[in-house]
């Protein structure tokens, strides 16, 4: 019952051909839903927390309900940063207690990338916490990510990069992206970038970003009770199962608990207007983002029953 690295998480889903979700928090009932479900599947979990999710609750805060949850529910969990924009939201995220950074320097020219990302390195390294990084660029808009272009990713330079900056794990651009708006026509992976990754880089953990589902559901919702969500699309599930199934041990999912959220409270506000008790919509919502964690565990991750 403990706060620990990915290192061992992403050893036995590499080898068990399964991934780990990555679940984006910033409140107590987002945390308790993502923690529930992975108690109930029994599966490890990944929390991570965006530079805006800092900025929000406070690392304290956050961290605080973290452990909390691991005391409630017994579950081993990693504490990630998610798109680390510098060195300095890398510092104040490992002396808050987290177990896991990611820095993004995908913005960077590549050789800047490199040296930057190798600095994040040997200091999480000296720390005892492991790092992710990116190579490529993702679309879209998330949080306080956002690029309107899409790069995808050379997987002879990626040998390259993981060589020189000695990362624990490697975000790709394969043509994922972030936000609800992620394909206008029909969706499509490169899985033979994947592959290629995966082939030249064996046993070496990769992960995908912007990989929510946008549930047709929680959409239908939003816009039913006064949403504007027309024309979201997600990653389907079988192409994150897929995905999950070759070298790929964690997976992204932040858009998916907000639509989940927000359809759970705008339908509480639609159906029953006379409530005001935050308990109300926000116990729904809770509940909503446990039963989408559970879903994503049994038809995106194959991780139930494989709980450190």
């Amino acid at each position: 019952m403990a706060l620990v690295t990915t290192k061992e998480m992403f050893k036995k889903a590499y080898e068990g051909n399964y991934a780990i979700g990555a679940f984006n928090i910033n409140n107590m009932e987002i945390i308790q839903g993502v923690v529930n479900g992975a108690k109930k599947k029994k599966s490890p979990v990944i929390l991570q927390v965006s530079s805006g999710a800092l900025k929000y609750a406070g690392p304290k805060y956050l961290k605080a309900m973290v452990d909390a949850a691991i005391d409630v529910t017994g579950v081993d969990l990693a504490l990630h940063l998610d798109h680390g924009p510098d060195f300095a939201t890398v510092k104040l995220a490992i002396a808050s207690g987290f177990t896991s950074v990611m820095y993004d320097g995908s913005q960077y020219e590549y050789e800047e990338n490199v040296a930057k990302t190798k600095e994040v390195v040997d200091y999480a390294h000296s720390h005892g916490v492991v790092v992710e990084a990116e190579l490529g660029v993702l679309a879209g808009v998330e949080d306080d990510v956002h690029s309107e272009k899409h790069v995808y990713t050379d997987p002879t330079q990626a040998v390259d990069f993981v060589t020189r900056t000695g990362i624990d794990s490697l975000a790709i651009a394969i043509g994922t992206s972030h936000g609800a708006f992620k394909f206008t026509g029909e969706p499509k992976l490169r899985f033979d970038i994947l592959e290629e990754v995966q082939k030249k880089l064996p046993g070496f953990p990769i992960v995908l970003h912007g990989a929510s589902s946008v549930d047709p559901k929680s959409v239908a919702t939003c816009n039913k009770f006064g949403g504007d969500l027309g024309g979201a699309q997600g990653i389907p599930n079988e192409m994150l199962r897929k995905a999950s199934s070759l070298a790929v041990c964690k997976i992204n999912m932040d858009t998916d608990i907000r639509l989940a959220m927000t359809a759970s409270i705008r339908e509480v506000f639609g159906e029953q207007p006379k409530v005001f008790d935050p308990r109300k919509y926000l116990g729904a919502a809770r509940d909503n983002i446990q039963a989408l964690v559970e879903a994503k565990i049994d038809d995106v991750l194959g991780s139930a029953n494989k709980q450190l």
